[in-house]
């Protein structure tokens, strides 16, 4: 999962980052109500997966794009907690190997360019069989090696220094090994893992074995390590994917160009230019100006009313795998007292929040009741409004407090010891003014209960996560379409993406459970029961299943929305100005 400001984590998410939010009977990114403007994406809704496509001969040969990123890429190794962000997963999607990849439909599908065929043999058995022309911009063969060497950075286990994002699934790995030359790559489970697919998907994908050797001895933690960090600091210079980095300047812009090494299908732009520009204000006059061709951002009232009335201007509002909510840091010792949390999610009212925010373009939002399914998915079950919490209901807020013995004196909340709660700290990524809505918001609606929240916000959400720099914050996580995994990424005992530091035994083992059925009902049900004690916990307070906005020139041909962690960049390859 990616995180957001994505991911994806794509937590996709932002972050990137990335984990998974979907079952395979999910129905898609249809019929939810989105709205467009233009011709190019009038028929999404009904075809996410094939609207505003054009046939090759019909597109130029060569030609640019510029497409906006919303945020700077201080770390490339979009698998590790640090570099886990959406845009990050998106400026290294054309240059990353991956399994699995997500479509607009939210439906994992095999990336053929990279394995021919990934089969689950039996139930803790996986074998890949890797694409014989493929390989690194160098040469090299990709290889079993490269499964190996990501499958060891992200266990948990060979290297404890590494920090990656997610470590589900890869822990559970038993062995992995090549045969075949290495082209063939057979993945041993210790027990059957439901979310397979996401491994070596595309919520991160492949960094190359060969270059870690180079920068560490990766038969040892530290050495494993030290490649890991390598990877986070470095421009990447080599490539496994259809486009390579030619240029980057830090807080400006990065420029890909096709992959001279590249075996599948050739990119028909010459380059795509990933413009960084971080005020979303300035995103619609870029647009109008040509500067750029594609924005994809964070959805704010006055931003998508001016891009509504632009001449040869298409634009789409989807709802896909993203989420918006608030978190708390429990390390935050007022804040690790589960009573105190309660009644500061029940105090907040997520109705008003969406009038306030996003409902004030479009009235398709609905306050969003899991953490870990979506309103379209199989298995989404309401899991908060028992608890009471996001229904603004001030006067149970401070019964919660009295009767965990808090006492009110005036303005200011005094905890069961006698000790004064003090001003917390929420936080926001800078230049997105619903999360700066949202956290005001959230400071008033708390403030009846003698809490002092002061705002702020921040330019480097990866680090300001994982670094545990907050004491509540707002983002959204960008998904894949895997559930189980996903869930263990953010939930799960020292998991890399649990920034707030949640645990529960209990969380913990029916996660595990529902990790290992194969019975997809059973599972989500398991995950259902885990969800339940998560909302109780008032850990994360889902706020709703957040608005995508893809607005581009009428000129591009097979651009288009995708509501996971990939992206509209998922099919980059495929972009080409219309003749």
């Amino acid at each position: 999962m990616l995180v957001t400001t994505r991911s994806r984590a794509v937590k996709l998410g932002a972050f990137v980052a990335g984990a998974a939010l979907l079952l395979s009977a999910c129905g898609g990114g249809g019929g939810n109500g989105a709205t467009q403007t233009g011709q190019a994406f009038a028929d999404c809704d009904q075809n996410p997966n094939t609207c505003n496509a054009v046939p090759a001969d019909q597109l130029q040969d060569g030609g640019d794009v510029s497409y906006v990123l919303e945020k700077n890429v201080p770390n490339w190794n979009v698998t590790s907690a640090e570099g886990n962000v959406f845009e990050t997963g998106e400026v290294t999607k054309g240059l990353l190997p991956y399994t699995f990849y997500s479509t607009p439909d939210l439906k994992p599908v095999l990336n053929k360019d990279f394995v021919e065929s990934a089969d689950l043999t039996n139930p803790t058995t996986i074998v890949y069989k890797i694409n014989p022309k493929a390989v690194w911009s160098d040469g090299t063969p990709l290889s079993a090696d490269d499964f190996i060497y990501n499958w060891k950075v992200q266990n948990g286990k060979d290297c404890t220094d590494c920090a990656p994002a997610d470590t589900s699934g890869y822990d559970q790995l038993t062995s992995v090994v090549g045969s075949d030359g290495g082209k063939t790559v057979t993945a041993t489970l210790s027990q059957p893992f439901t979310d397979w697919k996401k491994l070596w998907g595309s919520s991160g994908g492949m960094y190359p074995a060969h270059l870690a050797k180079q920068h560490g001895d990766i038969n040892t933690p530290a050495g494993l390590a030290s490649s890991y960090k390598w990877f986070g600091d470095t421009v990447p210079t080599w490539t496994g994917g259809p486009w390579k980095l030619s240029k980057f300047v830090n807080n400006q812009s990065a420029t890909e160009v096709p992959n001279e090494k590249w075996w599948g299908a050739k990119p028909k732009l010459s380059s795509v230019v990933f413009r960084i520009i971080t005020d979303a204000t300035q995103e619609p006059t870029a647009l109008q100006n040509n500067e750029v061709q594609v924005i994809y951002p964070q959805p704010q009232v006055d931003l998508v009313n001016q891009v509504k009335n632009m001449p040869n201007i298409s634009s789409y509002i989807g709802l896909g795998l993203q989420w918006e909510h608030y978190d708390f840091n429990l390390k935050n010792p007022f804040l690790a007292d589960k009573a105190l949390r309660q009644a500061m999610f029940t105090a907040v009212n997520r109705k008003d929040i969406i009038a306030k925010t996003v409902g004030q373009f479009t009235d398709k939002v609905q306050p969003l009741n899991s953490h870990n399914f979506m309103p379209q998915q199989t298995g989404y079950k309401d899991t908060i409004s028992s608890t009471g919490q996001g229904n603004g209901d001030i006067e149970k807020a401070k019964k919660i407090l009295t009767d965990a013995g808090y006492k009110i004196n005036g303005q200011q909340l005094v905890d069961p010891k006698g000790k004064t709660v003090p001003p917390m700290n929420i936080r926001y990524t800078v230049g997105n003014q619903i999360r700066q809505d949202e956290c005001q918001l959230f400071a008033q609606a708390v403030a009846p209960l003698g809490l002092k929240i002061n705002v702020s916000s921040t330019d480097d959400l990866g680090s300001t996560t994982t670094s545990g720099d907050y004491d509540i914050i707002t983002f959204a996580w960008v998904s894949s379409p895997f559930p189980f995994g996903g869930a263990k990424q953010l939930w799960g005992t020292g998991q890399g993406s649990n920034y707030g530091k949640y645990t529960n035994p209990k969380v913990d083992d029916l996660m595990a459970q529902a990790n290992a059925e194969t019975d997809q009902t059973k599972a989500a049900d398991l995950l259902n029961q885990a969800d339940q004690i998560l909302s109780d916990d008032a850990y994360v307070l889902p706020l709703y299943q957040k608005p995508t906005f893809l607005a581009s020139s009428d000129k591009i041909g097979n651009i288009r929305n995708n509501s996971t962690l990939d992206g509209p960049v998922y099919n980059m390859s495929e972009w080409g100005n219309r003749k």
